[in-house]
């Protein structure tokens, strides 16, 4: 069950642009972001606790997918490493029903999902590396649940703070959640005061100056 701290850091994630996230953790020195995983559309949203689940291919033994889909809660974003494959997929449609029915925040997947039409009526959230139609089942097996991934060396832990838009997707590390959302948010408030004084016949290059936008992603200590 979360924290309110943690409830109150995960609605203004919500309200924040993964663009000014990023920012704060580059200040922050720290390179959180999934690199070519994409939304299906580009209006969805994802933010949540990562509920994390590894697969590795199943050899000669038959595999499943999906299975742990009944331990996932309500509110959290399941992260999948299928080592990047784009040749089978792990995630149909079936758990698309089943996870939008439950109130689950979405799924970013470290390789590609099928049934898309289903993700799409549903307005359910899905960040993948593409869509393939041909099934993981016996192709792949699972390894692991609820413990650290590492996607493109990025160490994603259970809990750490899952943030998706259009711009892709990214995680945020729970024990410095609360200094990264600070940052963010002071980012995107000085670009809406750089935006407003250049509509209000400031020049760019002034206003960036005043509100000093080249040091917003200075390293800090």
């Amino acid at each position: 069950m979360k924290t309110t701290n943690e409830t109150d850091i995960v609605s203004r994630l919500k309200a924040l642009p993964t663009a000014a996230i990023s920012d704060a953790m580059d200040s922050l020195g720290l390179d959180q972001t999934l690199r070519g995983i994409s939304p299906l559309k580009f209006g969805f949203q994802s933010v949540g606790p990562a509920f994390t689940v590894q697969y590795e291919p199943a050899g000669t033994n038959r595999g499943s997918v999906g299975d742990f889909l009944d331990d996932v809660p309500p509110g959290a974003v399941v992260i999948i490493d299928n080592q990047g494959r784009t040749d089978v997929t792990v995630w149909g449609g079936i758990m698309t029903e089943v996870a939008a029915d439950r109130g689950i925040a979405g799924t970013v997947i470290n390789g590609v999902c099928r049934d898309v039409s289903t993700s799409l009526k549903q307005q359910y959230p899905l960040f993948s590396r593409g869509s393939y139609m041909r099934t993981g089942k016996d192709r792949v097996r699972l390894t692991s649940v609820g413990t650290s991934l590492k996607i493109n060396d990025v160490l994603v832990s259970p809990l750490d703070i899952i943030c998706g838009d259009a711009d892709g997707a990214l995680s945020v590390p729970r024990s410095d959640a609360e200094r990264i959302v600070d940052i963010a948010e002071e980012i995107e408030a000085t670009e809406a005061r750089i935006v407003a004084a250049v509509k209000n016949g400031c020049t760019l290059v002034q206003a960036r100056l005043d509100f000093g936008y080249h040091d917003l992603q200075w390293k800090r200590s």
